[in-house]
């Protein structure tokens, strides 16, 4: 357990401190966000395709 913890060390606000990023979090939110929407939008629309399987 104690490995794992030290893996995840690494600090996002730190990071962005030191590359000057103050927007780096909330950035990285948004991509989430972003990424998310396009997901549900490329399902919906996935779920509209009609296939025909018959050979």
């Amino acid at each position: 357990m104690h490995a794992i913890r030290r893996r995840f060390a690494d600090d996002a606000n730190d990071w962005a401190r030191e590359h000057k990023a103050p927007r780096y979090i909330l950035d990285l939110i948004l991509s989430v966000v972003d990424v998310s929407v396009w997901t549900v939008e490329i399902m919906d629309a996935a779920s509209k395709l009609k296939f025909d399987f018959a050979e």
